[in-house]
């Protein structure tokens, strides 16, 4: 698969969003680690996932403890080339809402549950999951790092940010600071700022629910109805591929920052979202992708 790369890591083009094997609606527990491998298999060398997928209140960890079973059960070769992405600072109480605590004691200790679950001495990449309005974000990008600096953490994150945010965390981290996470899809565009930020300050972004307006994200608001663009579903049909794969090729033609993290059920799915790192848009293509939503069609 095609590389691009985080901080001074190459890591394969497209990803995978681990939270849906853990979350609401998750597959039995064979089927995800048929999906984890799959995506190995596929070439994909990024993994993201968080102390907080998982679902009901006593489960912390779930999906890093299910993304460390897959590892370990592949060859050390393969382990190694894997770059696993996780996060803190979030938490879910089981009754379907999320909370957020950005407090450097929670972060410490959350960091340390990581590294037990992922079996491993460092994270290969820590982010702040959320600001919390209630704790000044200095102090919340401070713990990230002394975690760098006590060597439990090899890169470092920050997710759901504005410009000022991502500035303020790159003064305190400095160049341990190598990736922005913000919700960026062919329905949600409205990222754009932070994406160039990142691009200017060589950041790499990772654009969580990338196929929002393709398909449901389990985060959206299930009042919502699922949003499709036509202009995506035109040029699938066109070059024979899923409306999927065109929009994550779109996202990678947009920016060399951009490394789409899409989450995945099955086996299937992640094979065919895998398939778009090397879909090649032309530019008419990607000038009508890029112009505002169509109706949806009927």
């Amino acid at each position: 698969m095609r590389q691009r790369t985080i901080g001074g890591t190459s890591v394969s083009a497209i990803g995978l969003g681990a939270m849906p094997l853990s979350v609401e609606g998750r597959p039995d527990e064979e089927t995800a680690l048929a999906t984890l491998h799959a995506a190995l298999d596929a070439g994909v060398t990024l993994i993201d996932t968080a102390d907080s997928y998982h679902w009901h209140s006593a489960e912390v960890g779930h999906n890093e403890r299910l993304v460390a079973r897959a590892l370990a059960e592949r060859p050390a070769a393969d382990r190694a080339a894997v770059l696993v992405a996780t996060k803190g600072g979030r938490g879910r109480p089981g009754d379907g809402s999320w909370t957020v605590d950005g407090r450097p004691e929670h972060l410490r200790h959350a960091c340390e549950g990581s590294l037990r679950r992922l079996g491993t001495e460092a994270v290969g990449l820590y982010q702040l999951h959320k600001p919390d309005p209630r704790v000044p974000w200095a102090e919340s990008v401070g713990a990230l790092r002394e975690l760098v600096d006590a060597g439990k953490v090899r890169a470092a994150g920050v997710s759901n940010v504005d410009e000022q945010q991502i500035l303020t965390a790159r003064e305190i981290l400095g160049p341990a600071l190598v990736s922005v996470q913000n919700r960026f899809s062919p329905a949600v565009r409205t990222a754009g700022p932070e994406l160039r930020l990142s691009e200017r300050l060589g950041l790499a972004f990772l654009p969580w629910s990338p196929l929002g307006g393709l398909a449901r994200s389990v985060l959206d608001d299930p009042a919502d109805r699922a949003a499709t663009a036509g202009a995506f579903h035109r040029i699938a049909a066109a070059r024979g591929v899923s409306p999927q794969q065109v929009g994550l090729a779109w996202l990678l033609a947009l920016s060399p920052a951009m490394v789409p993290i899409p989450g995945a059920r099955r086996s299937t799915s992640i094979r065919d979202s895998a398939a778009a790192a090397d879909l090649d848009l032309d530019p008419a293509e990607l000038a009508e992708l890029s112009a505002p939503f169509d109706e949806v069609p009927s």
